[in-house]
């Protein structure tokens, strides 16, 4: 069984949208959802539904998670709990997918989805399933999707009213490729953020 090519973007493309939503979560104090941890880039939805992409040697990545209520795809342990079909998530794929996978079953999550990047490619296993991708929403997937991510994650708790985000600001925040400064965060966040958490934890997206 053949794999299937995938059209998303290529890791490095991800990195800027990742880093800058990651950043604006930070300064809120709420880091925890976007984040870089090494070489691995998580994202979740804080309602149980997630994606963490891994960055491997030589152009490498796998990117792989699950929606907790869209992902009609099994592999595993969840197919065992949930008493599902199994889908192999792993069919036809190269070695170096498995050790991302194996992370994250010894951390007892389930997995809905595994993609893999060899460089050029983006590719999964053949299955005609919905596997969830879609659902989970990850912003980095576009400059769009991360400057809406970006205006939500930057609306002030105490606010009466949405509060404006210039565009502007947003897609220089981007442009930095993870490169941030706290100036950069600063005219993103309401005053009183933290505008330095914030640029470190965009710095960790080039570490690793």
């Amino acid at each position: 069984m053949g794999l299937v090519p995938m059209d998303l973007p290529d890791p490095t493309a991800l990195r800027g949208r990742w880093a800058a939503l990651a950043a604006v979560r930070a300064a809120s104090g709420h880091g925890e959802r976007c984040r870089a941890l090494g070489p691995v880039w998580h994202y979740d939805d804080g309602h149980g539904s997630w994606a963490d992409l891994h960055r491997l040697d030589e152009g490498r990545a796998v990117l792989l998670g699950q929606d907790r209520n869209d992902s009609e795809t099994y592999y595993a342990e969840a197919a065992d709990f949930f008493e599902e079909k199994e889908t192999d998530l792993l069919a036809g794929a190269p070695g170096w997918w498995e050790p991302p996978v194996r992370r994250v079953r010894d951390a007892e999550l389930f997995l809905g989805f595994v993609y893999g990047f060899d460089g050029s490619t983006w590719q999964r296993a053949e299955y005609g399933l919905d596997d969830g991708f879609t659902s989970v929403g990850l912003p980095a997937l576009s400059d769009g999707r991360t400057r809406e991510a970006v205006r939500a994650a930057a609306r002030h708790p105490a606010a009466t009213g949405p509060r404006e985000t210039s565009e502007d600001g947003i897609d220089a925040l981007i442009a930095a490729d993870a490169a941030v400064d706290p100036a950069l965060v600063a005219a993103v966040v309401p005053a009183g953020w933290d505008a330095r958490e914030g640029a470190e934890a965009a710095r960790v997206f080039l570490e690793g």
